[in-house]
């Protein structure tokens, strides 16, 4: 799902981000042992970076990591690549199975490109339809609009933002820390670390500023089976840290592809002013591809606050 060459809304290059199991695994059971993973990249083109050898691309990493190691490999970005988040979806793969079985599920769709917004509530989606189309909105009326919207982007030799909506359900009451170890915190911090992020919000979020209390607050009440609930879900399920049980639900941002078709202006290594001019292959807007990464970083997450919580009420 994360691999590109998927779709004409996407980069044309082709990966099969096939998962080659190296270590911790016999007979389909895991054995304790760390568990390896490798992907084997098979469609690079370093060359396609060589015209910028020497130069700084506009809002990427080449200047900073420049700056921090005094050296860079300009062949595609190295560490800074989005590339390294294949490891991340196969990882999260194996947190997700974990989760399942502990009835977790960890869900993630495109809610916005651009302008484009969709204002239903997640609640009232059917998220099993969001592989349904390409750019994996579950709403279909919207989704031919980012489509659509991508399209003309593209074509235009440019890129264009956008924002996937992170929903956990299932999750037990109990589970983060106070303070520093936040369970929303360490959700931010997972989510901050994907290439391209820019913004995290949990919950109302901003939107949440145009509340009085009295419309914020979520009212706690008792259902059928005892269990403690609340009438809304303004606090994204967390409140202090920890969750609730009410559904975990987040906005992750996305800016705009920092490689695109046209010229820019940037200086080089020597300081000389120079024009940038984008070339390879990369993708228009990268919220599609994105989906199955706030997934798996969201399960990696949840994976360890399940095992911290063991740990802590000595339920091993």
């Amino acid at each position: 799902r994360r691999r590109p060459g998927q779709s004409r809304i996407t980069t044309h290059r082709q990966e099969g981000d096939q998962v080659e199991i190296m270590s911790g695994v016999f007979d389909g059971k895991a054995t304790g042992t760390p568990i390896g993973m490798v992907i084997h990249n098979q469609d690079q083109r370093s060359k396609d970076y060589s015209h910028i050898a020497d130069k700084y691309r506009p809002s990427h990493a080449d200047y900073t990591y420049q700056a921090k190691y005094g050296l860079r490999d300009y062949r595609g970005g190295g560490r800074s690549s989005a590339r390294e988040t294949a490891a991340r979806v196969a990882g999260g793969a194996v947190a997700k199975m974990f989760l399942e079985a502990k009835g977790i599920t960890c869900h993630a769709f495109v809610s916005q490109v651009g302008a484009l917004r969709m204002e239903t509530p997640y609640s009232e989606l059917d998220l099993s339809k969001t592989e349904d189309n390409i750019v994996r909105c579950p709403d279909p009326a919207m989704a031919d609009q980012m489509i659509s919207l991508i399209d003309d982007t593209r074509k235009n030799r440019d890129t264009i933002g956008g924002v996937v909506t992170g929903v956990i359900k299932g999750a037990p009451a109990g589970l983060g820390e106070p303070v520093f170890d936040k369970l929303h915190a360490e959700l931010g911090k997972a989510m901050l670390s994907i290439n391209a992020v820019k913004g995290f919000e949990i919950g109302s979020g901003f939107d949440g500023v145009k509340l009085a209390g009295s419309q914020h607050n979520d009212a706690f009440y008792t259902d059928e089976a005892g269990n403690v609930r609340t009438q809304s879900n303004h606090s994204g399920g967390v409140q202090g840290g920890i969750s609730n049980g009410e559904d975990i639900y987040f906005r992750v941002a996305f800016k705009p592809v920092a490689t695109i078709m046209q010229d820019q202006e940037s200086v080089n290594e020597a300081g000389e002013s120079v024009t940038v001019t984008g070339k390879g292959r990369h993708d228009p807007c990268v919220v599609p591809r994105a989906v199955p990464i706030v997934e798996a970083m969201s399960a990696l997450v949840m994976a360890d606050f399940f095992l911290l919580q063991q740990t802590t009420t000595f339920q091993l």
